[in-house]
């Protein structure tokens, strides 16, 4: 009996330490950079961006495991033609209005050895969800230089259609593919 009381305390204590383990992060906006490309009538490939991200990072590579959630701005995208942005903000693109955020939340994190090389999550554009894997193609953590904080950085990116999430206009002239690249910065909490 006193060995059942001394394995409960035991693992009554070991359980909360095992959750302090992971490292929380909050995305860095100055030093996070979503963009995309996409073919333009087949002639050339334009480049979009947006300006406004937040988010939280956690990370435990002891235990190989981590989540991700990111919230991207819609109406701040820009693609270096105001006239253009003002359509994509519009019903026939993003509709920013009514779905003023892109979303993105982890389901799981892949690691090889102690460095995630993918991380799989549900992605929402315009009230849409679907399964979207990104994969991390560098990854770093360690202290800033400038500002003495502990942070994390990553490049990422994935491949979408986007009339899966709803985006149809210009089909099938304007393209449908469209790669996803994020470069994020993340300061430790």
């Amino acid at each position: 009996m006193i060995k059942n009381v001394f394995a409960a305390l035991a693992l009554s204590i070991m359980l909360p330490l095992s959750a302090m383990a992971a490292d929380s992060y909050t995305i860095d906006p100055a030093h996070t950079f979503p963009h995309f490309t996409i073919s333009h009538l087949g002639f050339s490939t334009m480049h979009g961006r947006f300006d406004k991200t937040s988010g939280k990072v956690s990370l435990d590579r002891a235990a190989k495991t981590g989540s991700v959630e990111v919230a991207i701005e819609t109406g701040s995208i820009s693609t270096g033609f105001a006239k253009r942005d003002e359509h994509l903000r519009g019903p026939d693109f993003f509709n920013a209005a009514e779905f003023p955020d892109i979303s993105y939340k982890s389901t799981a994190v892949k690691f090889k050895g102690d460095t995630p090389v993918s991380v799989d999550g549900n992605l929402t554009i315009s009230g849409v969800s679907k399964p979207v894997t990104l994969s991390i193609d560098a990854f770093n953590c360690g202290t800033n230089p400038m500002s003495k904080k502990d942070t994390c950085g990553a490049a990422a990116s994935a491949q979408i259609k986007r009339s899966d999430f709803g985006v149809k206009y210009g089909l099938p002239n304007v393209g449908d593919d469209v790669k996803l690249e994020f470069e994020i910065e993340a300061i430790k909490d």
